[in-house]
């Protein structure tokens, strides 16, 4: 039986931009419901506003007494399961992880060093200072550079941190966005843009993106750019706990690529509570179609 959480849900609408790679998966479509061995229909995918989001985040520390780390840890493992897929068939992988100063990147960091673990070689890029840190992700960074992950910090210099950072590791197989979370609420400019725009030339490479929760620089409400501001184009972004209601507009597919969702290992009825079940056409349900 699938659960609302389980990575490898997929949800796909609309066509977008692509670049040239897999073309066919970006058209557009209506998936038939997902059904189990027996023919039953699985469990919904859930959308959530940003904010209902962090709510969850927040209920499952203070109402469920789940410690906050462990809801980072459960979604680097989803995340990096989603890496493992995109470098099928590659022979030692190389992945760079552009890693923001927020929890967003705090998920990169533990999702770097699960793929270190595999034995990819892995390399950070990040704008923060290893002080800036704090919380959870100060940990997954710790944790990373005791593991001898490169880190280069850009120093007011995202191109030459960059550059470093492909020195380390050679072409890379795949890059994880990691920079910006769903709690943006102004454009991505100034250094971050810059890395946006770095992450981006990948593209150009047919290097392939991988987006943590949300594509950087885009508004996981509205589902477009913030105006005046840099918004990746991933070719795959794994939302975490649900989908948002900003990835279900014509607008954000150009962004999003293939959209998978992922657990963080909140309680069901927390997601029941908050969330809103997708019906079978991909449809949030009203309220009066919602299962009781």
């Amino acid at each position: 039986m699938h659960r609302p959480e389980d990575t490898g849900r997929r949800h796909r609408r609309g066509g977008g931009g692509g670049n040239g790679r897999d073309s066919a998966r970006r058209s557009p479509r209506r998936d038939p419901p997902a059904r189990d061995a027996d023919d039953s229909p699985v469990d919904p995918l859930y959308v959530f506003t940003p904010a209902q989001s962090r709510e969850v985040d927040r209920l499952c520390v203070e109402e469920f007494g789940i410690p906050s780390i462990l809801l980072m840890e459960n979604a680097a493992l989803g995340i990096a399961s989603v890496a493992r897929d995109l470098l099928t068939g590659v022979e030692d992988p190389c992945i760079l992880v552009f890693c923001g100063p927020g929890n967003n990147g705090g998920d990169g960091f533990a999702a770097a060093r699960h793929l270190a673990n595999d034995g990819s070689a892995v390399s950070i890029v990040t704008p923060a200072s290893p002080e800036r840190y704090t919380g959870d992700a100060r940990v997954n960074l710790d944790v990373a550079r005791r593991m001898g992950i490169p880190i280069h910090v850009t120093g007011g210099s995202p191109r030459e941190a960059a550059r470093l950072a492909r020195a380390d590791l050679g072409d890379p197989d795949l890059v994880i966005d990691a920079l910006l979370g769903t709690g943006l609420d102004r454009p991505a400019a100034g250094e971050m843009g810059e890395l946006i725009k770095l992450v981006n030339a990948y593209r150009a490479e047919q290097v392939p993106i991988l987006a943590v929760d949300v594509p950087s620089g885009l508004d996981a409400a509205t589902g477009s750019p913030f105006v005046g501001g840099e918004a990746v184009r991933a070719d795959v972004t794994v939302a975490l706990l649900g989908l948002k209601t900003g990835y279900l507009t014509l607008a954000a597919q150009p962004f999003l690529g293939d959209c998978l969702v992922a657990g963080i290992g909140a309680p069901r009825a927390l997601i029941e509570r908050l969330g809103r079940p997708m019906d079978v056409e991909g449809e949030p349900m009203t309220d009066e179609a919602r299962p009781q």
